[in-house]
């Protein structure tokens, strides 16, 4: 069996498309490597890239991406909605066919040591690679952002994974791990609130919402740790942000174990909660790519609920997941460039 990883790192860049092509011309220069996905968002100031190939030319590539981004994105400068700590934010190896999560962790490592050695910049491991239990959270590692940065590293329990404990103003930080596959998921609203949304995601997400006692104040525990109230779904992590761009509210979702907490599910549960709210679902995004499986599950899922039989065609189960999710209302979506396998 071949060995095939998949490797999506995001960039804090979103709208200068000259500078994204150059960050993404330097890694789909390194032979054995095939870019499958560029997604940049203008509100978020970011950009996804997948990339897929054998284990080594995909670590070479994303190093070639984080040196280029080094160069060409200054953080002090930085401003978007989504939450960030560096140029290149995050780096996760992904095990596609032939490989282990283990195998996917030592990429990770080794990328890290020539991030923090070559280019001197901080280097976080996270999830599965993580030499530190506090740091499997990637929420955790990039708490306070690059403006918090510079603080942060002079907390001995932050020091980097590797390179220097000394803050990089322009590159900021990268955080770099081994995960399952992750779908990045926007469901849309009809409000400009980003406020009501954001309860939604302390409804939905695993993390919960805060725990509060009678006068408002956050419950802590008995080492002094603040209480959260879990949410409804495991292996989701949610934030509610406003998109200038669509002219509406996002809920940003972002699946760790769609097997766990399958996409349609999680759907179905914020159309009930947004209802509650007094408001509407008007459709959904992917950023990135998803699985086929996920989609034919959700296709399976709509036709039931529609009393049709299940064991209709592939392409006819995903049409039917792509409309009830409401895939497409942003824009175009296309079967082939956003299901991995195709």
């Amino acid at each position: 069996m071949k060995q095939l990883v998949e490797c999506v790192p995001n960039f804090s860049e979103g709208r200068d498309r000259a500078l994204i092509d150059k960050i993404v011309a330097a890694m789909a220069a390194v032979k054995g490597v095939k870019v499958l996905d560029v997604d940049p968002g203008a509100d978020t100031n970011r950009t996804v890239v997948t990339l897929i190939g054998e284990p080594a030319p995909v670590s070479e590539a994303a190093f070639q991406g984080i040196r280029k981004a080094a160069e060409l994105i200054d953080m002090s400068k930085h401003r978007g909605a989504h939450p960030r700590i560096g140029a290149t934010d995050v780096c996760p190896f992904v095990p596609v066919s032939g490989v282990t999560m283990e195998d996917c962790a030592e990429l990770a490592r080794g990328l890290g040591r020539r991030v923090g050695e070559e280019l001197g910049i901080p280097a976080y491991l996270y999830e599965a690679a993580a030499a530190n239990p506090r740091r499997q959270n990637l929420a955790d590692i990039r708490a306070g952002e690059y403006e918090g940065l510079e603080e942060k590293l002079k907390d001995p329990e932050w020091k980097p994974d590797f390179g220097p404990a000394k803050f990089h103003a322009r590159a900021g930080a990268t955080v770099i791990g081994a995960r399952e596959f992750l779908i990045a998921y926007n469901i849309n609203f009809n409000t400009r609130d980003a406020a009501l949304i954001n309860d939604i995601a302390l409804e939905i997400r695993e993390k919960g919402r805060l725990k509060k006692d009678a006068k408002g104040a956050a419950v802590k525990d008995e080492k002094g740790e603040k209480v959260f109230i879990p949410g409804k779904f495991k292996s989701v992590k949610a934030i509610g942000w406003y998109i200038e761009q669509y002219g509406c509210a996002q809920l940003s979702i972002n699946f760790t174990n769609y097997k766990i907490s399958p996409v349609h599910e999680v759907f179905v549960e914020v159309c009930k909660q947004a209802e509650a709210r007094g408001l509407r679902v008007t459709g959904s995004e992917l950023v990135g790519l998803i699985p086929k499986q996920a989609l034919l599950d959700a296709g399976a899922f709509f036709l039931a609920r529609q009393g049709k039989p299940t064991g209709v065609p592939e392409e006819e189960r995903i049409h039917i997941a792509v409309k009830s999710l409401g895939l497409a209302e942003l824009t175009p979506f296309d079967p082939q460039k956003k299901i991995i396998e195709y």
